[in-house]
């Protein structure tokens, strides 16, 4: 099992001891909605896989001060009972910013952004609102890893 599945499921004991729940999963066709815009809203993107199958266990998170983008909410077939922030309208949001367009961003807390490097072709914790590099990952998975840690501190 990977480590941030491991790290969810601590979350989700968290949230129902004081009787909250984690956001329902996203359906294979919600995905594929979403996919067929990012292409006219961001560019040439392709979402790695285990971004995908984050979203398949838990659309999105927010918790403890970590906010991972879920699929937007024109995209799903039901309302969401809270609000969410989704992929595409927060990455258009960090766009209005120039120098950020280099970077997808998939989430993002109180001090950093959790973003994918599209020029150096690396994952990487940026200082918010800086832009100054704290960490690079291998992978989509040890950055979410490292990001659901620190929000279990």
């Amino acid at each position: 099992m990977l480590q941030w599945k491991k790290l969810v499921e601590e979350i989700r004991k968290t949230e129902e001891k004081y009787g909250s729940s984690l956001r329902r999963p996203v359906a294979d066709a919600e995905i594929i909605k979403m996919n067929h815009k990012i292409k006219d809203e961001l560019g040439d993107v392709v979402l790695p896989s285990s971004y995908i199958e984050f979203l398949k266990n838990i659309n999105g998170l927010d918790f403890n001060g970590l906010v991972i983008y879920g699929v937007d909410e024109k995209f799903l077939d039901s309302k969401l009972e809270e609000d969410s922030q989704g992929f595409i309208e927060t990455n258009r949001l960090w766009y209005e910013n120039e120098w950020q367009k280099q970077y997808l961003f998939f989430g993002d807390s109180d001090t950093a952004w959790y973003c994918y490097d599209q020029k150096e072709d690396l994952y990487v914790e940026l200082d918010k609102p800086s832009g100054t590099l704290i960490e690079s990952f291998e992978s989509f998975d040890t950055m979410l890893s490292n990001a659901l840690e620190t929000a279990l501190l």
